[in-house]
């Protein structure tokens, strides 16, 4: 796909249509399996790559602002109306954002471990790492692996990095995600929701019980931005609660939905 400033998607299923929207570099790959259970009940579940990620076009401007026009001009171009909206970390300050700027578009909102608060830069070692892959050296995964190994102890934390590898042409690994405007404006990610932002709507908040993103004091600005909103705490889970503990997060966002 060209670099035109339309968002990639891998559309499953027909039905309602459902949105997932990944974190801080991820994709929208990293939820296939459960959004392939979630077409299962009937909804059209729509993958996608939110920009400078994944398969979606390379940009310098980047900022929830835009992160939520794009959100905007896709649902257009799709003609998708009163959606399931369902965003992990950045993806959920992304959705945060788009249905207090769009109510009437979403008809329940899923936010899954982040709060609507600030938080401070926390990326520096994984974009570092990212940094020192040099792809005129590294001919293998592995290769790089071992590289990001320096940077980043957590092997699950570096499967899900090197996702965004791919064969550029054969014998050329490359990133998919654009590292050097992600790298520049890394702050942005870190941004509080506005303080005027409000969605009276539907709205479920996900969190993991060994992650420190959603603690007991989020409560208060949760609720002040979100009226309607419920929190449910995933067992033995961290801030990858999708991929920690699939089936209690599959059950607890069918329980909020049906």
């Amino acid at each position: 796909m060209k670099n035109s400033n339309k968002l990639y998607s891998n559309i499953i299923g027909k039905g309602k249509p459902f949105i997932i929207l990944h974190g801080f570099l991820g994709m929208g790959d990293n939820w296939k399996s459960l959004g392939s259970q979630f077409a299962e009940k009937g909804y059209e579940v729509h993958l996608v790559d939110q920009r400078n990620h994944g398969r979606s076009f390379h940009d310098s401007d980047f900022s929830y602002d835009v992160l939520s026009a794009d959100l905007k001009n896709y649902c257009d171009t799709h003609n998708l109306s009163s959606v399931v909206l369902l965003g992990h970390s950045m993806g959920g300050k992304t959705a945060m954002l788009f249905a207090a700027q769009f109510p009437e578009m979403v008809s329940k909102l899923l936010i899954a471990d982040i709060s609507p608060r600030f938080y401070p830069i926390h990326h520096d070692a994984i974009l570092e790492g990212l940094g020192q892959l040099d792809f005129s050296e590294l001919k293998s995964r592995g290769a790089a692996d071992k590289v990001m190994a320096k940077y980043v102890s957590d092997v699950g934390t570096r499967q899900f990095l090197l996702k965004n590898l791919y064969w550029k042409e054969k014998g050329q690994l490359a990133l998919r995600m654009n590292l050097e405007v992600l790298t520049d404006r890394v702050e942005e990610v870190g941004d509080p929701l506005p303080a005027f932002a409000k969605f009276e709507g539907d709205t479920l908040f996900l969190r993991g019980d060994k992650s420190e993103y959603i603690s007991s004091q989020d409560e208060e600005i949760i609720n002040a931005h979100f009226p309607k909103a419920n929190i449910v705490t995933i067992s033995n889970a961290g801030h990858w609660l999708h991929a920690e503990n699939p089936e209690e997060f599959y059950e607890a966002v069918m329980t909020f939905l049906s």
